[in-house]
């Protein structure tokens, strides 16, 4: 076996240990996860600030500090709000569901009277059981949620181990970077360093669109819920855009809020679908428009494989797995790019010609 077929099958090796590793720990992943993601933002902040003259230490310290602050200012003034409209709605809940079941019972008498009689019971059966199931199954698509949630995330260590891992990732960041790098092979260091630049200008462009499109829903939805008179719309636009990090939950959960108060304030049918309407058109721009644009030509993915890394984090690794499925995703289409790249200019691909393709580029 050929040198270059023991360095490949090295890293296939290594990378088949790293994948199993993390399959191993996953569970306590998160708040390693989120402490490298916030010290990946905000490392340029850092360093900034050590050129202004500031220690190392300090200037993670400082920057530690303002994140948690601004965290805790945007919660501070969004939990109240949003745990008053939950309350209330489920203050609400019963006249809810008695406005519901009202409805339900006059569709019923009109269907009733353009029904055959053989078919009236049938019918009324049929609607009362799948109402039943439809409740039962948000009751424990809730409990799941929560317990679920609860599970995964474990509020207390995220809240506590976080931080402390942003700080040291940001304090140590260029002694880290140098020493991985001390340990890259040396024959292949320019190409390897040169995929490193594409993955990290990649996923800077990934936060960089991310943020756009999480700043733009929140006013799209708290500007077009404000106008539809939903009460509390300004902070149930918030919410959603600070929510639309994590995919679906945010805008679900908006949603969600959003109908419960429309039926309360008005308890017509009529302003449901407004706010439907809000929310259709708000996705499909979104999911047409925004997150393309914004997000997807920044990582050179087509929506489909965004969607399948969004499945396929979230079954390999639950929450963990959403958070990360689209960036992961991202670095994945640089390195798969690459290796093709070299596939068409080996030998294997073209015995006769190759170096036929030499002029194209990772992402061609």
């Amino acid at each position: 076996m050929s040198p270059r077929a023991y360095r490949a099958l090295f890293w296939v090796a290594a990378i088949l240990v790293a994948l199993v590793v993390l399959g191993l720990l996953r569970g306590i992943l998160t708040p390693f996860a989120a402490g490298f993601a916030i010290a990946y933002v905000l490392v340029p902040a850092v360093t900034r600030l050590e050129r202004w003259g500031l220690g190392r230490s300090l200037a993670s310290l400082a920057v530690v500090i303002a994140f948690l602050f601004v965290l805790g200012f945007v919660a501070f003034m969004l939990v109240p709000l949003v745990q008053g409209q939950i309350m209330l709605l489920a203050s609400r809940m019963p006249e809810l569901i008695a406005i519901w079941q009202r409805e339900l019972g006059n569709w019923m008498q009109v269907l009733q009277q353009h029904l055959p009689a053989e078919d009236k019971d049938r019918v009324r059966d049929l609607l009362g059981s799948k109402f039943g199931e439809a409740v039962t199954w948000v009751v424990t698509l809730l409990q799941s949620m929560i317990t679920s949630s609860i599970a995964i995330l474990n509020i207390i260590s995220l809240v506590v181990v976080t931080p402390i891992v942003a700080f040291f990732l940001m304090r140590d960041w260029d002694a880290m970077v140098a020493q991985v790098d001390s340990y890259l092979p040396r024959e292949p260091l320019g190409t390897i360093r040169e995929q490193s630049r594409m993955i990290s200008d990649m996923l800077v462009g990934f936060v960089h669109g991310q943020a756009l499109v999480c700043v733009i829903l929140a006013i799209y939805y708290g500007t077009a819920l404000s106008i539809a008179g939903i009460q509390s719309a300004l902070a149930l636009g918030l919410l959603i855009g600070i929510l639309a990090i994590i995919p679906v939950v945010g805008v679900a959960i908006g949603f969600a809020l959003s109908i419960g108060l429309a039926a309360i304030q008005y308890g017509t049918w009529t302003a449901i679908f407004v706010v439907c309407g809000i929310f259709l058109f708000g996705q499909t721009v979104e999911a047409n428009i925004l997150t393309p644009k914004l997000v997807g030509d920044r990582i050179h993915l087509h929506p489909l494989w965004v969607i399948f890394a969004l499945f396929a984090g979230g079954t390999l690794f639950g929450f963990v797995g959403v958070l990360v499925s689209v960036p992961a995703a991202a670095v994945i289409g640089v390195l798969a790019r690459f290796a093709l790249l070299r596939y068409r200019r080996s030998a294997i691909y073209d015995p006769h010609q190759p170096e036929a393709v030499r002029g194209l580029t990772p992402f061609e």
